[in-house]
């Protein structure tokens, strides 16, 4: 007859409990891989079926001048000094974009911008004259953007373009003397990144742009300060918030 060994027998039983344990993780990570890869709601599926998309955006630009120094800064001009800070913004406005293809849109965002750039001027006695130039600009840009295939409810996207900008009001200010003239118009290149990401009713969109002014905007005037700059154009990164 054959004899039962306990020891054989719990050997037998600790066996059964290790299977049943992989067993069960072997299932739950099944589960779990199972849930990842389930369906995730895509919100606006259709939206590019659409030719024309309408929407509002909200923008702080950080902006200043850059500034060239003229011939006559060292022997004419009594500044030793001249830099623009960089001050920020405010911007809203809307945008149109028209769907090309499933890699290219037309856009433009016109907007109204409150800016307020300085110049300041530093004297070897000490001193310092701020120009502030506190204005509205309405700005009608034209720009080109290239999608990424949509992964699930985001994408990115690149941008650039061109922009045209109309002083409408100005108020100038200074430390007391002559004052700084400068153009009413200005015209930049554009270019940036943006992100966007699908909602159930709306798309919305984060987008650092980036600005540099092709037009010299300074304008040298009898009894004007600024005698040794040469040419001062615009410099602007905006990060934007688009809803669509």
């Amino acid at each position: 007859m054959h004899t039962i060994n306990l020891r054989d027998l719990h050997h037998l039983h600790r066996s059964k409990v290790i299977i049943g344990t992989l067993l069960l993780l072997c299932t739950a990570m099944q589960e779990i891989s199972a849930q990842g890869i389930g369906y995730k709601r895509k919100h606006l599926e259709y939206y590019d079926d659409k030719p024309i998309h309408y929407g509002i955006l909200f923008a702080v630009p950080f902006t200043r001048f850059t500034l060239k120094h003229n011939n006559d800064f060292v022997t004419k001009d009594s500044a030793y000094l001249i830099q623009s800070p960089i001050k920020a913004a405010f911007r809203m406005g809307f945008t149109i974009n028209a769907y090309l293809n499933d890699r290219f849109d037309i856009r433009t965002t016109p907007s109204v911008s409150l800016y307020e750039r300085q110049v300041k001027f530093s004297y070897p006695d000490g001193t310092e004259k701020i120009e502030k130039r506190e204005s509205t600009w309405i700005e009608l840009p034209l720009l080109l953007k290239y999608k990424s295939q949509r992964r699930g409810n985001s994408r990115m996207y690149m941008i650039a373009g061109a922009t045209v900008g109309i002083e409408t009001n100005v108020k100038r200010s200074n430390g007391g003397g002559g004052t700084l003239a400068t153009k009413s118009t200005d015209f930049t290149v554009d270019y940036g990144v943006g992100f966007e990401q699908f909602f159930e009713f709306f798309k919305f969109a984060p987008e650092l742009r980036f600005s540099h002014g092709l037009t010299n905007v300074f304008r040298p005037v009898k009894g004007s300060v600024g005698s040794g700059l040469d040419k001062m154009t615009t410099h602007t990164v905006t990060l934007y918030l688009n809803f669509e």
